[in-house]
């Protein structure tokens, strides 16, 4: 459709930096001409930025170029890796630790495994253009963690490589919420302990239906920003919106 070619044109244009941040975005009447169409897909073509968050409108005024803000989509997952290179970033990664322990009962429950079954848990910094970004916790049964011994978790996509090693997903859970930064959230994210930022609690399944990794990722909200696209299709939002408590 004629809109998304637009959108996509003014999408790579923002993100390559080429209209930079407060840019003015061409006007209705500038585009139309540009794409010889009416000012209906010029329209669909700027919600859809707006959307995004890539551009900002007023009435009265030219839309303009957003402060850039990195968008992770909630309701599908994306290594880590390929999201960051399909926005044109640099992604990082800097492992803090990686060491088998035994499951507490917090874990042992999440993961369907017994209380003081062997665990393999990973502590890693996550990186955009070099910034920290995002910490990541993750927690694995044993027999899946185990083979992250074998590679040098700096360099490659742990879900790319499990899924390479036969531990593909199936299926996944998010929950997302706000915290305060910790001491570890506040070293290794630069910011000041007590700072809000995003959680993002992931529980993943594997081909055989069994529970084979837990995380808690710790995004600096700064710097990211979640979306959720709403296909319509149901009537009500609990997929996504669930209330806590009673």
């Amino acid at each position: 459709m004629l809109y998304v070619q637009i959108a996509d044109d003014l999408r790579r244009r923002i993100v390559s930096g080429e209209m930079a941040p407060g840019a003015e975005v061409p006007s209705e009447g500038e585009l139309a001409e540009l794409w010889h169409s009416s000012r209906g897909p010029i329209r669909n073509a700027l919600a859809a930025l707006r959307t995004e968050g890539l551009i900002e409108t007023h009435r009265g005024r030219p839309a303009r170029v957003t402060e850039r803000k990195a968008q992770q989509a909630a309701d599908v997952s994306i290594p880590f890796t390929r999201w960051a290179l399909g926005m044109g970033a640099v992604p990082g990664a800097v492992t803090q630790e990686i060491t088998r322990r035994r499951a507490d009962e917090e874990k042992a429950r999440t993961l369907g495994i017994e209380t003081g079954a062997p665990i393999v848990d990973v502590v890693r910094l996550r990186l955009l253009d070099g910034r920290p970004t995002m910490l990541e916790r993750l927690t694995f049964i044993e027999e899946v963690g185990r083979v992250l011994f074998d590679v040098d978790l700096d360099t490659v996509s742990i879900t790319e490589y499990l899924d390479q090693r036969g531990w593909g997903y199936t299926d996944i859970d998010h929950e997302i919420d706000a915290v305060a930064a910790d001491e570890l959230d506040g070293r290794l994210l630069d910011v000041q302990p007590g700072t809000p930022i995003l959680r993002l609690h992931r529980v993943t399944r594997g081909t055989d239906g069994r529970v084979f990794e837990a995380s808690d990722d710790r995004y600096r909200s700064d710097i990211i920003r979640f979306t959720v696209s709403a296909s319509g299709r149901a009537r009500e939002g609990s997929h996504f919106i669930r209330a806590i408590g009673a």
